[in-house]
Formats: structure tokens, C-alpha cells, sequence
């Protein structure tokens, strides 16, 4: 009896004309974002020619362009330094143990919060290796110019995405997954890397919401729904080459092997929840409060920040 043939193509869904979102771009950063490129690859020596060539491929300075479309020249440099380290950081986390992911976000961590010089724990040696210097090279200008609570939400947020992922290579080396939608939902939204994202929107805009404002459920539901919108997007656009490498993070392969769905269905459900996202995204928008004109302007940035990561 022969086994069923695997798929070997599928219909990406439409995700761009249900997004009417005005398409923004920073037209004075082509320089910057090559800068940007150099300053990781510099930094980087040990990268194979494979690796800068994929690193380049990924072109997160023109992801910067788009996100952080009205920035300064100044930030957007910074940003983009962040968007390429962040990419860096996942593709090189992507085939480590838990103990490894710990070690890696352990060092990251300590320099954000020791800035002014290394701290080697006693498992880490003498010299700071490259991704804790990277880190403290971006982090001594970031916050140069960036709010206190700017700050420490980026702190808080990147601490997630290092306990996600820590998460999620435990689950690649017991070889399990979640096993419901909610679960991985709950995981995804913060190895998705895009918490942090969001603190740089407001640096972006040098503006410092104040915390009553970025606690509020619509300001909340505006930042999960720019979040939730990114990942299933990823996610659809991913899948196959995850699939290639035996990576079950994702929802695709979630919706296949505990809800019942094919690769289509699966693909076409995923493309179903991206478009209900940004719905939402609106109508959480239509439902803003008011803080008064200055907060209010403030908010208003923000917003059309995430929208421009949305679309971007």
C-alpha cells in the first residue's frame, strides 16, 4: 500500500489587499542601513561567507526603513544596528540547547545592565564574546537618548524573548511541541522578537509614554494585535524552509498535527487569523482614550508606529 504523497506546493494567501495601511519609507537611509550591515559583519569575523551572504539576504535595515519610517537619521542608525543584532540572534540561537540559549541571554542581558564594563560570570571567560559586545555597543547609544521607561521596557521585553527562546530549545531537544493553539500563541508572541520592537517605536519617535498609558488594555490590545500580525505572517512565509530542518515552531505545523487540517487549510487559517488581526488592530485604534493633548499626541506616534510595522 503506498503512503500518501507530501505536498509539494501551496497558495500563500492574500495578507496585502486586506492591509490598507499608507506604506511609509525613509528615504534618507540607504546609507545608514549599509552602515548597519558593515557594523555586523565587522563585528562578526567568524561568519562564513554563507552566513554574511544570508545575514544580507534578510535586509533588516530596509525592514528598519519601512517600520521606523520617520525617524532621524541618528535613530534610525541605532534601530537598524538593533533589527540586524536581533536577526543575528535568533539565526544563532536557532540550533542551541537550552544551557546554551541560558549562557547566551545571560551574557546579552548583563550588558544591558552593567553597561559601563564586562562582568564575566564564572562560566564566561576573560574576554566579553562578540554577541555581549555587540549588545553593549548598541546599548550605550541607545540610551544616550532614550527614556527611562523607553529603557526599561526594552529591558523587560528582550528578557522575554530570551526566555522564550530558552522555551523553545527545550522543546526542540525533548522533540515535543505544545500542543494546543493557546499554548504556542502564548510562546510565539514573545520569540517572535517583536516586544522589544515596539520600546524602539517610542525611541524612534524620542517620546516616553508614560506607564498608566502603556498599561491600559487598548494600548496593550493595539501592541499584541501589531504582534499577533507579524508572527502569523512569519509563520506563513517561513514554514517551509522550518519544515526543511525538522523546526515545528510554527504555527502551520501546529494546525496540522493536533487540529486535523492539511497544509492548505492550515496555510489558509493562518491567513484567516492575520486578517481578523488587523481588524482588531483597528477597532482597538477607534476605541483609544484620552489623556489630554500632550499624551494624546504622543499615542497617536505610537500608533501609526505600529501600523507601520504592521504594513511595513
Amino acid at each position: 500500500m503506498s503512503l500518501p504523497s507530501r505536498p509539494t506546493s501551496f497558495i500563500l494567501p492574500d495578507l496585502i489587499s486586506h492591509c490598507t495601511f499608507p506604506l511609509s519609507y525613509h528615504t534618507a537611509g540607504s546609507d545608514i542601513t549599509k552602515q548597519s550591515t558593515q557594523w555586523l559583519e565587522s563585528n562578526c569575523p567568524d561568519l562564513t561567507l554563507k552566513q554574511v551572504n544570508a545575514l544580507r539576504g534578510l535586509c533588516a535595515g530596509e525592514l528598519a526603513r519601512y517600520c521606523y519610517a520617520t525617524t532621524s537619521p541618528g535613530r534610525l542608525r541605532v534601530v537598524s544596528d538593533f533589527m540586524n543584532y536581533l536577526f543575528h540572534l535568533d539565526d544563532i540561537s536557532d540550533g542551541m540547547m537550552a544551557r546554551e540559549t541560558n549562557a547566551l541571554s545571560n551574557m546579552v542581558m548583563d550588558a544591558l545592565w552593567f553597561s559601563d564594563n564586562y562582568r564575566p560570570r564564572k562560566e564566561q571567560p576573560d574576554e566579553e564574546p562578540i554577541p555581549g559586545k555587540l549588545a553593549r555597543d548598541f546599548w550605550t547609544r541607545f540610551i544616550t537618548d532614550a527614556g527611562p521607561g523607553v529603557q526599561a521596557r526594552f529591558k523587560e521585553t528582550l528578557g522575554l524573548f530570551f526566555e522564550a527562546v530558552n522555551v523553545q530549545a527545550q522543546i526542540r531537544y525533548d522533540k515535543t511541541n505544545p500542543v494546543d493553539l493557546e499554548s504556542y500563541i502564548d510562546l510565539r508572541r514573545d520569540t517572535s522578537g517583536f516586544k522589544p520592537c515596539c520600546a524602539l517605536v517610542e525611541y524612534s519617535l524620542n517620546i516616553d509614554l508614560p506607564d498608566y498609558v502603556v498599561e491600559h488594555p487598548v494600548i496593550k490590545g493595539l501592541n499584541q494585535g501589531t504582534n499577533d500580525a507579524i508572527a502569523w505572517s512569519n509563520d506563513i512565509f517561513s514554514y517551509n524552509v522550518e519544515q526543511s530542518r525538522g523546526d515545528n515552531h510554527n504555527m502551520i505545523s501546529i494546525l496540522m498535527k493536533y487540529y486535523g487540517h492539511d497544509l492548505q487549510s492550515a496555510i489558509n487559517y493562518a491567513g484567516d487569523l492575520c486578517a481578523r488581526t488587523v481588524d482588531a488592530f483597528s477597532e482597538n485604534r477607534n476605541h483609544l482614550p484620552s489623556w489630554g493633548a500632550e499624551v494624546d499626541y504622543m499615542v497617536k506616534r505610537y500608533v501609526n508606529g505600529l501600523q507601520d510595522w504592521i504594513v511595513g
